[in-house]
């Protein structure tokens, strides 16, 4: 049978999709574009923002009206923020749990042509173990170490969806990162809810997964795909300042640049804290790309309030900001704040505080202009190859390279986003 997934929302979800379909081949069946007419389309869904619970539902619809006939399954976090939603076709219904036995759902479904609703009134309190050993058409392979989040920040559904912190034990770990490098994958990315979190419920941390994952034979490059700040403690900088197999990049969530909204959001720093460490990781690592989240129009931010973010965002010099506008999600403490900020001018927050990205963006490439990079190949289009440098850099080079190897390649000018190399 043909199987189209659609995946939604962060680098998690990606990795679960890539099981999924990994689970599926393995046991016969045809993995298909989502496009295409298929028997059984799954969509993985995100309920990080009203979009995207808004795309969530779009695609679940655009895939019962694609085939009526097929066997529709939705499964993630939109659904378990929504327990009770319903859609005339929808066939298998799962939550964030039991992603993992997909297959029996499947075969139980095609049994008896009855719905399937797998949701449950508890959190779930173990980690759902999920092992992959290729991901196709990709060079750089993600490895989920961690689910759930405690954090609790206020404007946050997601410790509601995903549960408690939990952990993937060490040796399955490194068996997994093992098994993906001897298959030919150059880069892995270690990913979770919490990433930095990890090992809290397995009486380790994430600075001794680090020293282990360093130690494997054939990695070229690990990077962590989101780290809280009060999670590079001085034992995960010293990792990271002796071994150069983690690139030079990190990727450090802000939220907010005024200390009062960082208190409403209930983040676990203040700026001076947040400065502190950027400073202590800049003095191991000077040349390191270090991007952040940033959202806007938070309940109570006033103007001084968001041009104080934008003015710490520019001292802080970030290679590149991604920014949200607030979005209310029920059931957070933020629904409960007063003094909520107007679409127009959430909009207008945003788009100021992109156009510093751009600027700080194209700063941070120009630091590299006439000098050799380290370039990963992972495709080529129009005649020009493209690839990353371990800090992220987006390069193109106008000449057909073997994919899935590394170039040294000097950057000679900037054509935003690209650095255009040779």
């Amino acid at each position: 049978m043909k199987v189209g997934i659609m995946t939604l929302g962060c680098k998690v979800n990606m990795y679960e999709s890539e099981f999924v379909a990994n689970h599926l081949e393995k046991n016969g069946y045809e993995i298909c574009d989502f496009d295409d007419i298929c028997d059984i389309y799954i969509i993985n869904t995100c309920t990080v923002t009203n979009t995207s619970d808004i795309k969530s539902r779009k695609m679940i619809r655009k895939a019962i009206s694609k085939n009526p006939e097929a066997c529709i399954v939705a499964m993630g976090c939109f659904i378990e923020a929504n327990k009770d939603y319903q859609e005339e076709g929808l066939d298998i219904v799962v939550g964030t749990k039991d992603k993992s036995k997909i297959i029996d759902l499947i075969k139980a479904y095609f049994d008896k042509k009855d719905q399937i609703r797998r949701l449950y009134k508890e959190e779930a309190t173990t980690f759902e173990d999920m092992y992959i050993d290729k991901f196709p058409g990709r060079t750089r392979a993600f490895v989920k170490i961690q689910d759930g989040c405690e954090n609790f920040c206020s404007y946050c559904i997601i410790p509601y969806v995903r549960g408690k912190c939990r952990s993937k034990k060490m040796e399955t770990v490194l068996s997994e990162i093992k098994e993906l490098v001897s298959n030919g994958y150059q880069e892995i990315v270690l990913t979770g809810i919490h990433t930095g979190n990890y090992g809290v419920d397995l009486d380790t941390n994430f600075a001794n997964l680090l020293k282990e994952i360093v130690k494997i034979e054939g990695l070229k490059r690990l990077r962590i795909s989101s780290i809280e700040i009060t999670e590079l403690t001085d034992e995960v900088l010293e990792v990271i300042k002796n071994n150069k197999v983690i690139v030079d990049h990190l990727h450090v969530p802000l939220q907010a640049g005024s200390d009062e909204i960082l208190k409403l959001m209930n983040r676990k720093y203040d700026m001076s804290y947040f400065y502190k460490k950027i400073e202590q990781i800049r003095n191991i690592r000077p040349d390191i790309a270090i991007s952040t989240d940033v959202i806007v129009g938070f309940p109570g931010e006033e103007d001084n309030m968001f041009n104080e973010t934008l003015k710490n965002c520019q001292k802080l010099n970030f290679s590149k900001i991604h920014v949200f506008p607030f979005s209310l999600r029920k059931h957070t403490k933020a629904e409960e704040l007063p003094n909520h900020i107007d679409d127009i001018t959430k909009k207008n927050r945003v788009k100021k505080l992109l156009s510093l990205s751009k600027q700080l963006e194209i700063n941070y490439m120009k630091k590299f202009l006439n000098k050799e990079v380290e370039v990963l190949i992972e495709g080529e289009k129009d005649g020009y190859s493209f690839g990353h440098t371990g800090n992220f850099l987006n390069v193109k080079i106008r000449k057909k390279l073997k994919n899935n190897t590394f170039y040294q390649v000097k950057i000679k000018d900037i054509s935003y986003p690209y650095c255009i190399g040779e």
